[in-house]
């Protein structure tokens, strides 16, 4: 990596540029951001995973940077046009849109009014004309006539068309121009041109008139772009891409016009007035049919790339907070996906989320088959000795969830209320049906409810985060820079909390530091074959994990009931000697200094400090044997909705009522409060009187809260909320 790149990345991650250096050389030579973070934190200076992630990126924007530089090197030399000094400013470029403007005038092009007046030898007109100083100008313009350029007016606009094109190539002009348009610009949309529908066709005239309502505040609209929300910005996007909005750049021209002027004439003056009038009429046709369309398509791209960022930010946020919502564990577990007329769905699980039986029962309308409903789930209790039950949050969850509190439960049986999201779209999918190929889809889906309640982690890793429900236009962003951020955070979220090594699912592995898809699933073919994994040297028997792997992935990996106590801790395999010193020095055993905070607290710590091990792991290697193989996770919590309310119309303006956070974005967050629609608290209402930058700040997902109802619109189901502190 070139040092200017290094330096560069380090500003961009505000780290130092040898923590940048060194953090580069472990992901270049295949270490993973949670391994780096955890058990290398000597090399970079205890960068966090936001850190590290952050350099990853970097480092492959400027490996992007460098690919396309390479390319266009290759293209300047063919047309025998590379200097010197343009493959240095190429080679000292650091950003890509740069990149492109010195490409710009190099780029081959198709015909263009420019190319048209340089094939009538017209290009010595234009580049007499751009020095300003013309002798006789309307004289030395006349003697460019001839067959293909019939008189002085021709000649003029060709030379015009030349120079409107020189100026747009420009790097300086097309920065100074940007960097206006990104200061200054105003986003204006108004309301298109309606769809064209087939005539009669009901369906899709209410289906258009919905879309087109939803988008009724970007009619006549228009706001500063830098200050312009993301969310707003992808709305608006959106509604284009959709055909209900046609949007712009508003920009004053006259100050696009004096921007071009400073730096076409800078501070020179025109032969003659005539001369001056050319010049000006090329420029303004340059800002017009050029520059403008181009900058403008380049600035709303900057804006939406920072939109971008900005919602896969919070959508990653909120997946974390979702893929580490508290586990109820092992239990046995009856899950029910509710409905009315299809009935509800109802699966019993062992303790490892095994299906053991299924069945529907119908308690709603149109059966109201009650009865029959509660004889078959006290038989399944009894049968299947049920210790908890999750109901599914979607259609039907709270009626279901009020007919099983009726009906006169076991005391010491407790019911969860759990999120469906992705639910459906696991049950669909081709791991459902690997796991359940006898099965529907409702019965998959049923079995995902109850596996989330005992370990949400195991279960969603199993779901494309984009469809867990707690994103804002996830289908609007960059979809490959989606992708590998939420990868990121769901590689993240299962390597904090670590892996037991024989019960994980191939999908759960997938996502431990250095393990893929194929490893995972050959480390599930060596446990069918061979039996649980006694050690974690073991892994080092199973197909394509070699020894890189193998130091990527073993301290993340757990194994309960291991002989040597360190393989169920986060401990990493490299560091079993240095405990074993340690305990050597306590004067115990390893067995005895696990969990013994006398003998741990007894140790030197500086003693054990060598080139590769400092203090800062082995304060982290104590922490772990304090508490070896604990989960971060917190406890799981039971929130009782108010029974004031079971519809909208129960809501009224100060009513005091406790709710969920369902999902959080950049301008507020949703909250369930046990009826079908979700209020809103708007950031506005989370601060108590002090300023909120981002929700984030104030709620976690999932979180219990108390609100308070500040309006009621019934006819648009939306109710506003104040967060009650």
């Amino acid at each position: 990596m070139k040092p200017l790149y290094i330096k560069e990345i380090a500003r961009l991650a505000e780290v130092e540029p040898w923590q940048a250096e060194n953090c580069i050389e472990l992901l270049e030579d295949g270490a993973t951001v949670p391994f780096i973070s955890r058990y290398r934190k000597e090399r970079t200076g205890t960068l966090d995973e936001v850190k590290v992630g952050t350099i990853k990126y970097e480092l492959g924007r400027f490996n992007e940077l460098d690919t396309r530089k390479d390319a266009i090197v290759k293209s300047i030399r063919e047309q025998e046009k590379l200097t010197p000094e343009l493959e240095k400013r190429i080679a000292e470029c650091l950003d890509m849109r740069v990149l492109e403007d010195i490409y710009l005038p190099f780029k081959p092009k198709r015909k263009t009014k420019a190319s048209v007046a340089q094939e009538k030898g017209l290009g010595p007109l234009a580049e007499m004309m751009m020095t300003l100083e013309v002798p006789q100008f309307e004289k030395y313009a006349a003697s460019f006539i001839n067959k293909e350029v019939p008189t002085v007016d021709d000649a003029l606009e060709g030379a015009r068309n030349i120079i409107a094109e020189n100026i747009s190539q420009r790097e300086i002009v097309r920065s100074e121009l940007r960097k206006f348009y990104c200061q200054k610009a105003r986003f204006t949309s108004k309301e298109s041109r309606a769809k064209s529908l087939a005539k009669g066709d009901s369906e899709n005239e209410s289906a258009d008139e919905a879309a087109r309502n939803k988008y009724s505040n970007f009619f006549n609209s228009s706001e500063d772009l830098s200050r312009m929300p993301a969310h707003r910005l992808l709305a608006a996007l959106r509604g284009a891409n959709e055909g209900y909005l046609s949007i712009k750049l508003d920009v004053d021209e006259d100050t696009s016009h004096r921007i071009l002027s400073k730096l076409i004439y800078q501070g020179r003056k025109c032969s003659s007035y005539s001369l001056y009038s050319q010049m000006e009429e090329a420029i303004s046709d340059s800002l017009k049919r050029l520059l403008h369309p181009s900058i403008e398509n380049e600035v709303i791209a900057i804006a939406k790339e920072k939109a971008d960022l900005e919602s896969i930010k919070v959508f990653g946020e909120n997946l974390r907070q979702l893929l580490l919502a508290p586990p109820l564990g092992q239990r046995r577990t009856m899950a029910i996906d509710p409905g009315f007329r299809t009935g509800c769905k109802v699966v019993c699980l062992d303790q490892q989320g095994n299906l053991l039986h299924n069945d529907t029962i119908y308690p709603h309308p149109p059966q109201n088959e009650k009865t029959m409903a509660i004889k078959k789930i006290s038989n399944m209790i009894e049968a299947y000795k049920i210790e908890i039950i999750a109901i599914g949050n979607g259609t039907a969850g709270r009626e279901t969830e009020a007919f099983l509190k009726h009906f006169a439960l076991p005391p010491e049986i407790k019911v969860y209320s759990v999120s469906e999201d992705g639910a459906s779209i696991y049950s669909a999918s081709p791991t459902a049906r690997e796991e359940f190929p006898d099965y529907d889809i409702t019965v998959r889906g049923a079995v995902s409810i109850g596996r989330r309640l005992m370990d949400p982690l195991a279960e969603l890793v199993k779901i494309d985060p984009k469809s867990l429900g707690v994103g804002q236009y996830q289908h609007d962003v960059n979809q490959a820079l989606l992708k590998d951020k939420l990868n990121e955070v769901v590689e993240s979220a299962v390597n904090s909390v670590g892996v037991n090594l024989n019960t994980a699912s191939k999908h759960l592995l997938s996502y431990v530091s250095g393990i893929d898809q194929g490893v995972a699933q050959n480390i599930v073919d060596y446990r069918a074959e061979n039996g649980a994994f006694k050690s974690r040297k073991e892994l080092l028997k199973v197909k394509r994990l070699g020894a890189k792997a193998f130091e990527q992935a073993a301290g993340f990996l757990r194994i309960p009931g291991a002989a040597n106590l360190l393989d169920n801790s986060a401990v990493h395999p490299e560091q079993y000697e240095t405990v074993a010193r340690m305990a050597a020095a306590a004067n115990v055993a390893v067995e005895t200094l696990v969990g013994n905070k006398d003998a741990l607290g007894s140790i030197d710590l500086k003693a054990f400090v060598t080139d590769k091990t400092g203090l800062v792991t082995l304060h982290d290697i104590v922490s772990e044997l304090a508490k070896p193989g604990r989960d971060p996770r917190e406890s799981i919590k039971i929130l009782e909705f108010s029974d004031q309310i079971s519809t909208i119309e129960d809501i009224h303006p100060g009513m005091e009522l406790p709710g969920i956070v369902t999902n959080i974005t950049a301008f507020g967050a949703f909250v369930d409060f046990g009826i079908k629609e979700n209020g809103l608290i708007h950031i506005s209402q989370m601060g108590n009187g002090r300023r909120i930058n981002s929700p984030t700040e104030v709620l976690k997902l999932h979180q219990h809260i108390k609100v308070r109802v500040l309006d009621v619109d019934v006819n648009r189901k939306r109710i506003g909320l104040k967060l009650i502190v």
